[in-house]
């Protein structure tokens, strides 16, 4: 069979799978799910597919991460400060501080401090920060993407009705909804879990509850859920956030990294012998 005969045959059978005509976002998944059971498109595009269809459904306050965890500086701040703050964080970008915490000036880009490589240069924050994207809690997630591509923005900040600041959103956030977990150099690869010091871990989701136990010494239950993220999606009721914290005595656990789809990252901290907060 030649390959123009292959793709002729796929296609009339993607027709004839569209002409059922869904009348709603379920039946549209539904239908995109039987041509996956039937071999017509894989797993990973019917993913992909998937987060195509709900991101349209989704705004902004659906995956923003809250206002607490963004890295910000200080308008005031010296070179040496700065530096500081952006090799401790990792971030690429920052959001700058006014008189209060509630008065974002502007965004700096980490690339723009190489400037002042050269010491004889005089060091001046306000002459180097970008101006601020300010996006409310309702936007639509299609719309912001096509602002963010207009605009060539990678960050905006999320306020609430009142205008006041909520937290902060990202283009990596938007894509990471359609395509998944964008991976990193500082993403957890082979291991199911990592030791930070005695009581604090990075978990992937999809450790077994039994290994956590096991590894932890601790008593969770696996009756119900046999992985960690299952455990933590049935106490919340719903699929966690990134930044959403869990209290599942006697552990901490918050989510680092999550999509539409799935928890991926979770820190997790043990209060046997840790009393420190987890934020």
């Amino acid at each position: 069979m030649t390959q123009t005969h292959t793709r002729k045959s796929w296609f009339k059978k993607i027709t004839k799978f569209l002409r059922l005509e869904p009348n709603s976002i379920e039946q549209l998944i539904t239908l995109l799910r039987t041509l996956q059971v039937r071999t017509l498109i894989n797993t990973e595009t019917l993913l992909m597919l998937e987060g195509v269809i709900l991101f349209a459904q989704m705004q902004v306050r659906d995956i923003m991460l809250p206002k607490k965890q963004m890295v910000c500086i200080n308008k005031n701040a010296s070179l040496q400060e700065i530096i500081q703050i952006v090799t401790n964080s990792g971030h690429s970008r920052f959001p700058v501080l006014g008189d209060n915490t509630d008065e974002i000036i502007g965004i700096l880009h980490a690339k723009d401090l190489l400037r002042y490589q050269n010491a004889t240069i005089e060091f001046d924050l306000e002459d180097i920060i970008r101006s601020t994207t300010f996006v409310p809690e309702s936007k639509r997630l299609d719309i912001l993407l096509s602002e963010f591509r207009t605009h060539r923005n990678h960050m905006a900040i999320v306020v609430d009705e009142y205008g006041v600041v909520a937290g902060f959103i990202t283009l990596e956030d938007l894509i990471e909804q359609i395509v998944g977990e964008i991976a990193d150099e500082f993403d957890i690869d082979e291991e199911a879990y990592i030791k930070i010091h005695d009581t604090h871990y990075i978990i992937k989701a999809h450790t077994p509850i039994e290994e956590f136990n096991e590894q932890l010494h601790a008593n969770l239950s696996d009756e119900v859920y046999d992985t960690i993220g299952g455990l933590l999606t049935s106490h919340l009721g719903r699929l966690p956030k990134r930044g959403d914290i869990i209290n599942l005595e006697p552990f901490i656990f918050k989510i680092i990294s999550a999509d539409a789809k799935r928890i991926n990252l979770i820190n997790c901290i043990d209060k046997r012998q840790n009393t420190k907060d987890i934020n």
